[in-house]
């Protein structure tokens, strides 16, 4: 089986809140020097089969129509080494 992994971010020009407040709180707690973060998803997906190009525009559909809303999230899927 091979795994493929989804990422989802929030799009720079959409407001990170979640993120904003882990910035915010990362000094108080001793971790310094940390400008800005943003907060997202990761999805595993475990393939049955080999992971082609067929199998891929299935995952970037389900990640397209499913996993992200387009609108605010973009998304990267990639193929995780083993």
């Amino acid at each position: 089986m091979a795994r493929v992994v989804v990422d989802v971010m929030l799009k720079p020009e959409i407001l990170d809140p979640q993120g904003q407040a882990v910035q915010r709180a990362l000094p108080r707690l001793g971790f310094a020097g940390i400008s800005d973060v943003r907060q997202g998803k990761r999805f595993e997906l475990e393939v049955e089969g080999p992971v082609d190009d067929a199998a891929l525009a299935r995952i970037r559909e389900a990640a397209e129509t499913f996993l992200a809303n387009t609108v605010i999230e973009d998304f990267t899927v990639r193929v995780e080494d083993q």
